[in-house]
């Protein structure tokens, strides 16, 4: 699959963009790629692209990497809505960690082991055994402490 993507140039602190038509399964900086269309400069936002090719390879069936997307709805070359291009956050939202109401439980979660069947009746006996093991063992170390 083809890409029109940003190549980084430029020294250090003082990137500069070729915009490159090369296969996706190159790397960015391989420096192997199809077709110089233009370059960028994000510190001067001085822009030059090739209009014509641009079409032709997005005509071929190559795909603007969003970025590039974007700077090629700013210029106008191609329509459509810009691209979000902000990473996500990697914050869970609170409706991933609060534990779903009683109310849209599913009618699988509000059967009982007996209607679920004989392995979630063997899961339910190891629970509630496990569960006063612990509750022995608390009672154990509360009266170890008022000793």
């Amino acid at each position: 699959m083809l890409k029109i993507r940003f190549f980084r140039t430029g020294r250090k602190n003082n990137p500069f963009y070729r915009i490159v038509v090369t296969d996706s399964r190159n790397a960015p900086q391989g420096g192997r790629f199809r077709e110089r269309l233009g370059f960028f400069n994000p510190l001067t936002k001085e822009t030059s692209l090739n209009e014509e090719r641009i079409k032709y390879w997005l005509g071929v069936g190559a795909q603007a990497s969003p970025r590039v997307h974007n700077l090629l709805v700013t210029a106008k070359i191609i329509e459509g809505p810009k691209i979000n291009v902000l990473k996500k956050s990697p914050a869970k939202e609170e409706s991933e960690i609060t534990p779903a109401p009683e109310s849209e439980k599913t009618s699988e979660d509000k059967k009982s082991p007996e209607e679920k069947g004989p392995a979630a009746i063997e899961n339910a006996d190891q629970k509630s055994a496990s569960e006063e093991e612990s509750t022995e063992i608390e009672k154990k170390s509360i009266d170890v402490k008022e000793d």
